[in-house]
């Protein structure tokens, strides 16, 4: 049974809908999903780049097609009442359900669908006290590790390479975003491709030019 290492992160409703696509995209596979929460942020600030939803234009596009692929796919999504915001608590708190800061399914399901259905504020007290109750039976109660497993899954990530949200690895391969689960089916049943000729080419071709920043 193949693992595979799921990144992601509650502010992205990118990684919450592969989150919820997931289980069908890979119906008939055999694999194992570990669960990493790591903060977007500092994959970000640490590559020098923007998130989409701080760039005018990409912002409004990024929410029409979150919204549009929900629908297409069947999967409950409603804008929360602001966003982008800051997503530390939820993280650190997912992140002290578990074992090393990797919480289950059950955990990431319950944070995803506080965030991504019924239109709320995710960061609301009333809200936020809810769903520390609804998790308290997988809870550690240790702030000071939870603080430190998340910096140490974003360490981590950043050091395999990961660069955005929502990535997948299986295999030492890393698979970004939601349309990358037909890739990660390919890597799970063994197609040739995954790691062939044209694979390893892509991340040969030459730099053309390049921008200062």
């Amino acid at each position: 049974m193949k693992q595979i290492t799921f990144y992601l992160d509650f502010i992205s409703p990118y990684a919450y809908l592969a989150f919820e696509r997931l289980p069908v995209a890979l119906q008939g596979q055999s694999y194992h999903v570990v669960y990493k929460p790591v903060l977007f942020a500092g994959l970000l600030k640490h590559h020098g780049q923007l998130g989409p939803a701080e760039i005018p234009g990409k912002r409004e596009w990024t929410y029409r097609q979150v919204l549009w692929l929900a629908r297409e796919h069947g999967i409950a999504l409603q804008m929360p009442a602001a966003h982008p915001f800051n997503p530390l608590q939820l993280l650190r708190l997912a992140a002290d359900c578990g074992d090393q800061g990797l919480p289950n399914r059950w955990v990431c399901e319950t944070v995803f669908r506080h965030v991504w259905r019924g239109g709320a504020d995710a960061l609301a007290a009333d809200r936020l006290d809810l769903l520390e109750k609804t998790l308290a039976p997988q809870r550690r109660h240790d702030a000071d590790a939870a603080k430190q497993a998340l910096r140490q899954n974003t360490d981590a990530a950043i050091t395999r390479g990961v660069f955005g949200v929502p990535t997948f690895e299986v295999d030492g391969h890393l698979l970004w975003g939601l349309d990358a689960l037909p890739m990660v089916a390919a890597v799970l049943s063994g197609d040739p491709w995954v790691g062939g000729e044209e694979w390893c080419t892509a991340a040969s071709v030459p730099l053309g030019v390049s921008r200062s920043r």
